[in-house]
């Protein structure tokens, strides 16, 4: 078990780079759940319903169709699931133009990932309206493919959105990282086969075999994704540095 600074894993003969890093958006990349709660209580609240802080996070990772059927269920506004999130979605875009939230350090490790030619996919269950406001903030060329959530059949936490991924990039998805934060996009990049980094934001997410985590991405760099994708596991518990094991 070694210690590293952020960015900088200890080892004296450093394991290959990951194939490709594989990225969450809302959560992980950038912070957008409080725009989301703040669009999901406005537009439920204009129709005569009620939206609490908990539904709100009991959302965190879905496909949005599922997302708009659940608000439909609970708070029985009289519009249609796809009414929900078309409105959301105007929202949502509105939001993210004029301020996009970027998480700390994500900029930061995109632009490692693309110094060093390792390609870079956005996998996100927001659709592409929405995906598009976020990338268009990045410098061109930062993403090399994006999957959306209406780009697919299955969202997460079925392998579908990480497969389609490495599928487009050409690379074995064992041999790519994926950061994500929540329940069902762990479930998903894991069962695609993918080497995954838990960067939890808005809810908790446990401790697993094979399963890395860190608070923060400025804890990590490109060196320590490269130990991810060669099998072994980051933990930043430690004030020091980024545990690897």
């Amino acid at each position: 078990m070694t210690s590293s600074t952020a960015g900088s894993a200890a080892s004296s003969t450093s394991p290959p780079l990951p194939a490709a890093v594989l990225w969450d958006m809302d959560g992980t990349l950038v912070d957008t759940e409080p725009l989301w709660l703040r669009a999901e209580t406005d537009l439920v609240t204009e129709h005569g319903g009620r939206w609490t802080l908990e539904d709100g996070l009991s959302l965190v990772g879905n496909p949005l169709i599922v997302s708009g059927r659940t608000i439909v269920e609970r708070t029985g506004i009289r519009l249609s699931p796809q009414q929900v999130v078309d409105a959301l979605l105007v929202r949502m875009v509105a939001a993210v133009r004029s301020a996009p939230p970027f998480r700390p350090g994500a900029r930061e490790l995109l632009e490692e990932c693309v110094a060093a030619g390792v390609p870079a996919a956005l996998v996100t269950m927001s659709y592409a309206d929405l995906a598009g406001a976020v990338v268009d903030a990045l410098p061109p060329g930062t993403f090399t493919t994006v999957v959306t959530g209406d780009a697919v059949v299955h969202g997460k936490p079925h392998p579908e959105p990480f497969l389609t991924a490495a599928a487009r990039l050409g690379v074995d998805p064992s041999r790519c990282v994926a950061l994500e934060d929540s329940v069902p996009g762990v479930a998903s990049a894991e069962a695609a086969g993918c080497r995954v980094v838990a960067v939890p934001l808005h809810v908790p997410l446990d401790d697993a075999p094979g399963r890395s985590r860190v608070r923060d991405l400025r804890r990590i760099g490109l060196a320590d994704l490269a130990h991810v994708a060669a099998g072994r596991t980051i933990d930043d518990a430690d004030p020091a540095g980024v545990v690897v094991s």
